[in-house]
């Protein structure tokens, strides 16, 4: 109680004082916490006692008895991924470059090859072993996050043919259908196998995802990368990927005979001229099933609507929609001299001031602390916040447009 006494005058005389003469504060003691500025007018033993008062409770004895008595699970057995890279397994190297920007590289593991980047060579050997996320600095020093790759960056690094179907607009068109596991799929147009990866992870084990692809070099090509995938993913993540993909080297045209063996659940049309396509399938596609068209020209919409019309096809148009991102920039201010800006306390820790004092503590009493200062005027049981001024704007990169999205849905029509 005698503390507290004592706490209660020194912050009334404190206040007094400020209120009265209203003296001129230096600017390193604007940085400190109500708390801290009385606990500086009080003896040591004293602000020391009231620093372990003001100190968050403790967990009590039994708690952590129980934590230490708990058993300790392996960090192996907690779950299927393992804990480091294994050779034949895909590995993701981050190398940060200029303009905040980064550079991805994509290898697969094998203990005789090295990771070539702008900033030296790594050896795959030293790679296989370690865990994810460590940085390691290549020959020349530069350093690299390595980690294990998504399914959307892997989409986006693999080898090409046609043009992929970007992951933002492969989330849109998977919540179009409104995909379930176990659902029956059909894709028209595999291109580099970046849709039917998607496809496949969404029906998950017991569905099934049907794939055509008229051009041989787009067929080979998807199928060599479904199945690096599966094979990277089984060894990293010591589990099967579900083999659900059927690739089936043919114009969906010319499948009509195909289509009446199998009921969908929902369509995907990259191709081309997706309404020649239209009369083939939707015999197969449930009733109320939704027909989800990739393209890239909007003149391909309108052809595409204009044939659904005459043709009279039981489809419904929903929706067209573009899906664009807009990438933001957020970085700590930067002065003149290109280091960073001098570290300030957040605002729920600053007592308003009047702008008269604002003005004479920024203007005319600009002070830097010390370092031995500004580890006194911390205590272990402080609790003060800190931050630093930031910049938020859009960055100079914006994602070009990639496609319009066109959702069909499939109705029964009256009976005349």
């Amino acid at each position: 109680m005698r503390v507290w006494s004592r706490l209660r005058r020194a912050a009334s005389s404190a206040h007094g004082a400020a209120v009265g003469g209203r003296p001129r504060r230096r600017a390193w003691e604007t940085s400190l916490s109500p708390l801290e500025r009385v606990r500086r007018l009080l003896p040591p033993e004293e602000a020391a006692a009231v620093g372990r008062c003001a100190a968050a409770p403790q967990a009590p004895p039994e708690e952590e008895k129980e934590a230490a008595a708990a058993p300790q699970v392996p960090p192996e057995a907690a779950g299927t991924r393992p804990g480091a890279f294994r050779a034949g397994e895909l590995a993701l190297a981050e190398v940060r470059r200029k303009h905040n920007t980064t550079l991805k590289l994509l290898c697969r593991l094998a203990a005789g090859s090295v990771l070539a980047s702008p900033g030296g060579i790594l050896p795959h050997h030293d790679i296989i072993g370690q865990q994810p996320g460590q940085v390691m600095r290549t020959s020349a020093g530069a350093r690299l996050l390595l980690r294990r790759p998504s399914l959307e960056e892997y989409v986006l690094l693999m080898p090409r043919g046609p043009t992929i179907a970007y992951p933002k607009d492969v989330s849109a068109m998977l919540m179009m259908m409104d995909i379930h596991a176990g659902d029956t799929v059909l894709e028209a147009g595999s291109g580099s196998g970046a849709m039917s990866l998607f496809l496949s992870r969404a029906v998950g084990p017991k569905g099934r995802v049907v794939s055509y692809e008229i051009r041989d070099d787009h067929h080979n090509l998807a199928k060599k990368n479904y199945r690096h995938w599966r094979a990277a993913w089984e060894i990293g993540h010591m589990e099967e990927w579900p083999d659900n993909v059927d690739f089936i080297l043919k114009d969906i045209s010319t499948a009509a005979a195909d289509m009446k063996s199998i009921a969908l659940d929902a369509i995907v049309l990259d191709m081309l001229n997706p309404q020649s396509a239209l009369p083939v399938v939707h015999p197969s596609l449930k009733e109320g099933g939704v027909c989800a068209v990739y393209l890239a020209n909007i003149t391909q919409v309108i052809d595409l609507l204009d044939r659904i019309r005459t043709c009279k096809l039981p489809f419904l148009c929903e929706r067209i929609i573009e899906v664009t991102h807009r990438n933001w920039l957020v970085l700590p201010a930067k002065i003149k001299n290109g280091k960073s800006s001098q570290m300030m306390e957040t605002q729920e820790n600053i007592e308003e001031q009047p702008q008269k004092e604002y003005e004479e503590i920024h203007g005319q009493d600009q002070v830097v602390l010390k370092e031995s200062e500004y580890n006194e005027s911390l205590s272990d049981n402080a609790e003060t916040y800190w931050s630093v001024p930031y910049i938020a704007r859009p960055s100079y990169w914006q994602e070009a447009h990639s496609a319009f999205l066109t959702k069909l849905r499939k109705f029964r029509p009256l009976l005349s």
